[in-house]
């Protein structure tokens, strides 16, 4: 992978195993959301639920860390853009997809993030056209038709409806990503970020789900379903948290390679542990959308932390 070469060798072991840790837990979150989802409760009850678990987490490493947060117009508008396209929006299509997709497919379709995120930057005049990355999107997109078109692609042929549905939440992610990089967060840093935005998402969406009818009471017996949906929200937040430490640590380059690991851990995973089977179509949109990835990452040699760490890369960004 580019940049490890240079580091010393005791950073360079300890970013590639962060890397692994966070690529394991990513995929793991693909198996635990589909059991999540797999009595019944909807994407109101589990975004709330979700929200409030990473917010009392991130409340605790805040607190832990004795940093103020600071509470201004700028501030709200970063929680409540990235509550809108960080957990909202994407978690309700994810949720929704995901109740009908195997979640072998899903960690597919959540991967075309990187290739959905170039063309948001050439728009907003973050990034330049070049063909390698040209090449990388037509990959992704001939992977996701490969997932569409075949007859003999997906399971069940009703499951084509959902896969619109299911690339909502990566192209949330790009939006997300894209704001961050253009605006910044307004001097907050992650953790700050994200703990503003869970609270915005549960505040917004209690609501929704009281008068839908979809809120989860806490008081119930815990099965399959309440355990996975615990555990989904602690790994997600302790992996984007250890994604944030990676980027501190190793440069944003090197870190966003991540998503590699995501992809082929969120298929293991759901092969172990929901015994899902997949036709030589999905396997085939599997590689080429590794393969887009591969090609639409940015391909800058740098050795590791070449691009500081997280709290100046922000201090640029904004």
């Amino acid at each position: 992978m580019p940049g490890a070469e240079h580091a010393p060798g005791k950073t360079r072991a300890l970013a590639f195993a962060g890397m692994l840790f966070i690529g394991l837990g990513w995929g793991l979150t693909m198996p635990l959301s589909k059991t999540a989802v797999s009595t019944g409760f909807e994407h109101f009850g589990l975004i709330f639920w979700q929200s409030v678990i990473g917010a009392t987490l991130l409340a605790g490493i805040n607190l832990a860390r004795a940093r103020p947060i600071a509470r201004g117009g700028a501030q709200w508008r970063t929680w409540i853009v990235m509550a809108f396209c960080g957990t909202l929006v994407p978690s309700a299509a994810f949720y929704a997809a995901i109740a009908h997709l195997p979640a072998g497919v899903m960690a597919i379709v959540i991967s075309l993030v990187p290739m959905l995120a170039f063309p948001i930057a050439m728009a907003l005049g973050l990034e330049r056209f070049a063909w390698r990355r040209a090449i990388g999107l037509a990959l992704g997109l001939a992977g996701t038709l490969i997932l569409i078109l075949p007859d003999a692609s997906l399971p069940d042929p009703a499951m084509l409806i959902w896969i619109p549905v299911a690339l909502i939440a990566p192209l949330c992610y790009a939006v997300e990503g894209n704001y961050v990089a253009r605006w910044g967060t307004a001097g907050l840093d992650p953790f700050q970020t994200m703990l503003g935005a869970c609270l915005v998402s549960a505040v917004l969406v209690l609501p929704a789900a009281l008068v839908s009818g979809q809120f989860i009471s806490p008081l119930r017996s815990y099965g399959a379903a309440e355990t996975a949906l615990v555990f989904y929200a602690l790994i997600s937040i302790m992996a984007y948290s250890g994604y944030v430490w990676l980027v501190g640590l190793a440069g944003a380059v090197f870190a966003v390679q991540v998503s590699y690991l995501v992809t082929a851990f969120g298929v293991i995973a759901s092969l172990v542990f929901l015994g899902e089977r997949y036709s030589p179509f999905i396997w085939l949109a599997f590689a080429l959308v590794l393969g887009g990835i591969f090609l639409v990452q940015p391909r800058r040699q740098q050795a590791l932390a070449e691009d500081g760490p997280i709290g100046e890369t922000e201090a640029r960004a904004s």
